[in-house]
């Protein structure tokens, strides 16, 4: 397995390589170019352009540009956030906390509720069970993410939920916050917790549908063969036979779905961040991209590529551990 892991690792490079030209590229040559944000300023002047070019280094050939970009990039040097007046590593280190927080409490949530809504549905299959977990997923999967976002604010934040104890005079009034990670800097974790809900919310949707209709889709194949048979006829309890010898087999699609989904887990949610103002790397991003910050927006874009690559390595090594058959010639 050392070996294979050595070999998919120095195959990765070419393949980063690659990656970041067509993002250089693609970003070098976008309206405005690298100088976007200077170009703003309506005093600029045309000497102050081709001074900012030197300065910068853009007078030189493109591929110059590139492997001077790339050779920075690999000594840690990710260059200089014009709209953060500060370095990309410190911009991208600032936002993660609040992004690993939110995107890694969504994601856990989803597991949990997903793996667990798609075990009931395979082994009670076509029961009422199986039916509203199938409506559930449908609905998570089709559901507009900015939508659904913006209803959960008029319904809990704008709004608020009121409702009276019956038979008593008493009324609660609840709330939830709209935005933000915290009501104020030294915001406690009651706080922070109120200020999750929402967001983990709305991003754990679609992801419960997608866990649950993968795990129920691949229980049901466990289901049925052969040692799942043998270990019942050995008289092992029923849902030790479930957990023990079925879904162990049955995670290997789940994987290979959970590690595209990990890189979105540093990556952040553009949508919901945007929408919640949760100060993650998806609204850092969104805002680069609207301000064009060249730096910025190479340095973010490598950085979750780096990570798709990593994470599928990672899930080519878990099938290793859940199915004893794959070997690593």
């Amino acid at each position: 397995m050392l070996i294979y892991t050595i070999r998919r690792l120095l195959q990765a490079i070419p393949l980063m390589v690659f990656i970041s030209i067509i993002l250089f590229t693609i970003l070098h040559f976008m309206p405005g170019g690298p100088l976007a944000p200077y170009m703003q300023n309506p005093h600029i002047t045309q000497a102050d352009i081709e001074r900012l070019k030197h300065n910068f280094g853009l007078d030189r050939p493109v591929y110059v540009q590139y492997l001077s970009w790339l050779g920075a990039y690999v000594r840690g040097d990710w260059g200089w956030s014009t709209m953060n007046s500060t370095t990309v590593t410190e911009a991208i280190s600032e936002r993660l906390p609040a992004t690993l927080e939110l995107m890694g409490v969504s994601l856990v949530v989803s597991l949990i509720i997903g793996l667990a809504f798609g075990i009931l549905a395979a082994v009670r299959p076509y029961s009422l069970w199986d039916y509203f977990v199938t409506t559930f997923a449908f609905f998570g999967m089709s559901m507009p993410t900015f939508w659904f976002a913006i209803l959960l604010q008029i319904a809990f934040a704008v709004n608020g939920v009121h409702f009276r104890i019956p038979f008593s005079d008493y009324r609660i009034d609840f709330s939830l916050p709209s935005a933000g990670r915290f009501e104020t800097d030294g915001g406690g974790f009651v706080d922070g917790l109120r200020h999750l809900i929402l967001p983990v919310t709305v991003l754990s949707l679609i992801q419960i549908a997608t866990w649950s209709r993968f795990t129920r889709a691949s229980m049901q194949e466990v289901l049925h063969t052969d040692y799942m048979r043998t270990a019942a006829a050995k008289g092992l309890g029923y849902w030790k036979i479930i957990f023990k010898h079925g879904l162990k087999n049955a995670l290997m699609p789940v994987v290979t779905v959970l590690a595209l989904a990990l890189p979105g887990v540093v990556g952040g949610a553009l949508i919901t961040e945007t929408i919640f103002a949760w100060p993650g790397l998806g609204r850092l991003f969104y805002t680069a991209l609207t301000q064009q910050d060249f730096s910025l927006l190479m340095g973010y874009l490598v950085l979750i590529s780096m990570l798709v690559v990593i994470f599928n390595l990672v899930a080519d090594l878990a099938y290793g551990w859940l199915d004893p058959r794959v070997k690593y010639d």
